[in-house]
């Protein structure tokens, strides 16, 4: 008895440092089962194959005592050995480069101890009536045990995420005065943000969820570690890949202001159709009060239609000529943009850093939206001579060896993508592309990739597509039907091959843009 409770243990330890790889996914898939499946049938080999070393070496052990004596002592061994050899896998996995490395949070650890109670309990039960090597393939399960731990932690974890969201709640609706602010789309909308936040800061002091904090969890943390008695405007990123979760950052945020930047072809995969889309992205604009004010992108598509729906006070915002807030003489150049800022109340002429005309369509809704919080236009044009790139996102970088770098990494949209190219083709010099396609389009996806494939032809000179032969086929078909030549299209297995090819090849006055870059479960 006592020598199985002890080889339980050391294999439930097995068990959880088995399945820090599959927890660095579930995290990176926001703890959503259904995306983690996924990345389970699509990655089956990495699921599995780093996993398997421990129980590998447990059965070796089994197997190595059973051929030298018969004794109580052989499962204690192979329970020891698939703890050692776990504990090699826990290393190799912490060694590995990755672009948004496992944190350790306390929501990952309280999962994590889920793990080893199970892995224990599973381990006893396996190992208590008598040596049953079934027991010793924990380890290499741990990718489907860490998804039944999560499976029975969702109850603690809800009941944990509800005090902190109430607790938000309780700050924002307490404090007196406070405007509140959302702002959604399917792209655009991180960009967005902070352009607002910049130019509100000629009047206001502002509170801008950082980085890409849009989910409720991450905008509850901001609101309960950083909002403060002094701030008067919270503007609050909201994101979504599920129907529903923009009316539950509603019930958080309870925004009086809504801006809409985008609809279009984002998280296919999850939403089903782009219709799907647009109703998750109206919740905003639905979650509204009567007196509330919705401000929409000027698109010439589902912003316009939703705006037509629209029965609260809304404004329309962008490029389209006629609308009440728009920008005209537009001049884009590599250093940024300039042009006039036309409003219901007159005009003025606004200089910014940023790059690409579909930067002025944000600029112009943030514009709006200032003015409707009672900037004046001279504060409004200040705010946006201030405006400063987004990291990663068309963010220009003087490489060394007179390179010139866009980073665009972030991006990952078709829309975006568009305009990326847009930018590029208006720079001088060599040009070079390095993406690894777009993901998330559903059935969409091929022939999205095929536009972006002619796309890249139309703006670069050299293609550096990067991942696996299926995944950038059809770049490489879109480069091809556009007459692209085939000698200056690679494939690269990963960046840091793209990254050797370019300090090889590159050459001064050349123009690198980085266009998406996938995260680690894809």
């Amino acid at each position: 008895m006592g020598i199985s409770v002890l080889s339980a243990a050391l294999l439930a330890v097995a068990c959880v440092l088995s399945a820090f790889d599959p927890l660095h996914m579930l995290q990176l898939e926001s703890y959503q089962l259904p995306g983690y499946f996924r990345w389970l049938r699509q990655n089956p080999g990495r699921a599995f194959a780093r996993q398997c070393l421990p129980s590998l070496g447990a059965f070796a052990a089994l197997a190595l005592m059973r051929l030298l004596a018969q004794n109580g002592y052989s499962q204690l061994v192979a329970s020891l050995a698939a703890l050692l050899l776990s504990v090699l896998v826990y290393v190799q996995v912490k060694r590995l480069p990755a672009k948004k490395p496992l944190v350790v949070t306390k929501r990952a650890f309280r999962l994590l101890l889920v793990q080893l109670a199970l892995g224990f309990a599973l381990s006893l039960a396996l190992l208590l009536p008598f040596v049953w090597p079934a027991a010793y393939l924990l380890p290499a399960l741990s990718c489907l045990s860490l998804a039944l731990s999560a499976a029975l932690a969702a109850p603690m974890e809800r009941a944990v995420n509800n005090w902190y969201f109430r607790d938000a709640q309780r700050m924002l609706l307490g404090h007196q005065g406070l405007i509140r602010i959302g702002i959604t789309g399917s792209y655009g909308k991180t960009s967005t943000k902070f352009i607002l936040g910049t130019i509100l800061q000629e009047k206001y002091r502002v509170l801008v969820t950082p980085s890409s904090f849009n989910t409720p969890m991450g905008v509850t943390r901001v609101i309960r570690e950083q909002l403060r008695p002094e701030h008067e405007v919270f503007v609050a990123e909201m994101g979504a890949r599920h129907v529903g979760d923009i009316r539950e950052m509603c019930q958080l945020v309870h925004p009086t202001l809504g801006l809409l930047t985008s609809v279009g072809p984002q998280h296919l995969e999850t939403f089903g159709s782009i219709e799907k889309v647009a109703a998750t992205k109206n919740e905003l604009i639905e979650c509204l009060p009567e007196d509330g004010q919705a401000y929409f992108a000027a698109d010439g598509g589902w912003c316009e239609v939703l705006y037509a729906q629209c029965r609260k006070q809304k404004t329309l915002a962008g490029l389209k000529e006629g609308a009440p807030f728009r920008a005209k003489d537009i001049s884009v150049s590599p250093s940024g943009t300039s042009f006039t800022l036309v409003t219901p109340q007159g005009e003025i002429p606004c200089v910014s850093p940023l790059l690409g005309k579909h930067n002025v369509q944000n600029v112009v809704l943030c514009a709006a939206a200032a003015q409707g919080l009672g900037l004046s236009l001279e504060q409004i044009a200040s705010g946006i001579a201030k405006l400063e790139p987004v990291e990663h996102r068309l963010q220009l970088i003087h490489g060394a060896g007179g390179v010139t770098v866009i980073d665009d990494a972030f991006n990952a949209n078709p829309e975006g993508a568009r305009a990326a190219m847009e930018v590029l083709s208006g720079f001088p010099g060599r040009r070079v592309v390095v993406t690894p396609g777009l993901v998330e389009l559903g059935e969409e996806e091929a022939e999205r990739n095929r536009a972006l494939g002619r796309q890249i032809a139309a703006a670069a000179d050299i293609a550096l597509l990067v991942g696996k032969e299926k995944r950038v086929q059809p770049l490489f078909e879109g480069l091809e039907e556009a007459g692209f030549p085939k000698a200056n299209a690679h494939r690269m297995e990963n960046l840091d091959q793209a990254t050797a090819f370019l300090a090889q090849n590159g050459r001064p006055g050349d123009v690198v843009l980085f266009e998406n870059d996938l995260p680690d479960n894809y």
